[in-house]
C-alpha cells in the first residue's frame, strides 16, 4: 500500500537518512501486512511474549504504510522538480515524464512479462481466475493506470498483480502535476487546490463506504496524501524554521505516526476517516524534520539502522517483486511445518529474500535501464534525478 513504497520515486533519491528511514520502515510494514494475512504473527509463539495488540499492528499497518510512502513521493519528486527548475512554473514536462518513464517503466514492464508467463504456464498463485477478469484486462488496466479502479469492479487480482493499484495512483498524478504547475504558473495559483486535494482525504474516504476494494484504492484519497507531499516540498523550499521549531515538528510528527500505527482502532474510534489525515500530516511533519534538519547538516544517521535504509533506497524493486517471495515462504511454511506456534520464525527468510530479490533486481536491471534510457531520452539525463 509507493514514490507509495515507491512511490516510487535514483539512489541519490534522497540523500537523507531519515527519510531512507522513513521508507524503509514503510516497506517493512507491507511485507508483514502481506505476510500476516497468510501467517498472523498473532497466533505465533510471539503471542506469549509479546502483547497481541503489537503483533497485530505489526501485520495490519500496509495500508497505511503505502500513503507513507505517497506522502513521501510528493515529497520528493516535488522537490526534485524545485531543485531541479527553480519552480515548478518553469518544469520541463517533457523531461519530467522521461525521468519518470526512466524510473517507473524497466521494472512495471518485466514483472508484466513475468506474470503473464506464469498465468499462461497455470502457476497457482499467479492464474487470474475470476468472473469478469482476463489476462488482457489486467495488462490494459495496468499500463493504463487504472487497475485499481479494475480491481474495484471485478475483485481483487493476485497479490502481485494487486499491488500495482498504487502505482496507477501515483503515475496518474504525475501525468498531471507538470501540466497543473504550467497552467497555474504561480505559487498562489498552485497552492490552494492542492491544499484543499490533501485536506479532502477524509470526506473523499467517507463518501466511499459501500465498496471495501474502492475504499482503499480509489484515486482522490491516495491523489490526497500525494499533494500533501508536494505542499511539503513548498514549504521546505520557501522558509526555514529555528532548530527548536524543526525539533518540535519531528517530534509532533513521530507521535502521530505512532499513534495511528500502534492504536489505529483507536484513532479510528475518535477521528473516523480523519486518522488518515492524521497519518499524512505526521508524515509531512518528519519529512520536513528530515529536511530541514539535513540542510543544516544536523541529519546523522541513528546508527544500527542502516539496514532499514538500504530497504527505503530499494522500496520500489522491493515493493513490485516482494509477494514472489511472500507466495514462495507460504509454500515452504505449508510444505515443510504449517504449525501456526512456528508461524513467526517465516518472516526472517522472508525479509532477508525480499531485500536480497530487491538488491538483484536494482544492481542487475533497474539501475543499468534507468541509466541506459536516460542517456537516450531528451531531457531525461541528470545525475543527481529522485526518483
Amino acid at each position: 500500500m509507493r514514490d507509495t513504497v515507491r512511490s516510487t520515486t535514483t539512489k541519490a533519491a534522497s540523500r537523507n537518512p531519515g527519510i531512507d528511514l522513513l521508507r524503509g520502515l514503510a516497506i517493512v510494514l507491507v511485507l508483514f501486512n502481506h505476510l500476516g494475512i497468510r501467517i498472523p504473527l498473532e497466533k505465533s509463539a510471539l503471542a506469549d511474549v509479546l502483547p497481541a495488540w503489537l503483533l497485530n499492528r505489526l501485520n495490519w499497518n500496509g495500508y497505511e504504510a503505502v500513503y507513507v510512502f505517497f506522502v513521501i513521493s510528493g515529497f520528493l519528486i516535488a522537490g526534485n522538480a524545485l531543485r531541479r527548475w527553480g519552480s515548478l512554473a518553469a518544469i520541463d514536462a517533457p523531461a519530467f515524464y522521461a525521468r519518470r518513464f526512466a524510473r517507473i517503466m524497466p521494472c512495471l514492464l518485466a514483472l508484466l512479462a513475468v506474470l503473464s508467463v506464469l498465468h499462461l504456464l497455470g502457476v497457482q498463485d499467479y492464474v487470474i481466475h475470476r468472473a469478469g477478469q482476463s489476462l488482457p484486462r489486467a495488462l490494459l488496466s495496468a499500463l493504463g493506470l487504472h487497475l485499481n479502479w479494475y480491481e474495484g469492479r471485478t475483485g481483487y487480482l493476485p497479490g502481485s498483480w494487486d499491488v500495482l493499484w498504487s502505482l496507477s495512483i501515483e503515475e496518474a498524478f504525475y501525468l498531471g502535476f507538470p501540466l497543473a504547475c504550467l497552467l497555474l504558473r504561480r505559487r498562489a495559483l498552485l497552492v490552494p487546490p492542492l491544499a484543499l486535494l490533501a485536506l479532502s482525504l477524509p470526506w473523499a474516504r467517507a463518501a466511499l463506504h459501500g465498496n471495501e476494494i474502492w475504499l482503499e484504492k480509489a484515486y482522490v484519497p491516495g491523489m490526497a496524501a500525494i499533494a500533501t507531499g508536494v505542499l511539503g516540498a513548498l514549504l521546505a523550499t520557501a522558509c526555514r524554521p529555528p532548530r527548536r521549531t524543526v525539533l518540535l515538528l519531528g517530534w509532533l510528527g513521530a507521535l502521530g505516526l505512532g499513534a495511528v500505527l500502534l492504536d489505529g482502532g483507536a484513532m479510528w474510534h475518535w477521528l473516523r476517516d480523519g486518522y488518515m489525515l492524521l497519518l499524512t500530516c505526521s508524515t509531512l511533519c518528519l519529512l520536513l524534520c528530515c529536511q530541514w534538519r539535513a540542510g543544516e547538516g544536523g541529519a546523522s544517521p541513528l546508527r544500527g539502522f542502516g539496514w532499514l535504509r538500504s530497504w527505503g533506497r530499494m522500496s520500489y524493486e522491493i515493493y513490485l517483486t516482494h509477494m514472489f517471495v511472500v507466495f514462495a515462504v507460504i509454500r515452504a511454511y505449508h510444505a515443510l511445518d504449517g504449525d501456526p506456534a512456528h508461524g513467526w520464525l517465516w518472516y526472517l527468510p522472508a525479509l532477508a529474500s525480499c531485500w536480497l530479490l530487491g538488491a538483484m533486481v536494482e544492481r542487475w536491471f533497474s539501475a543499468p535501464c534507468e541509466r541506459w534510457l536516460r542517456t537516450r531520452l531528451p531531457g531525461a539525463i541528470d545525475a543527481a534525478a529522485v526518483r
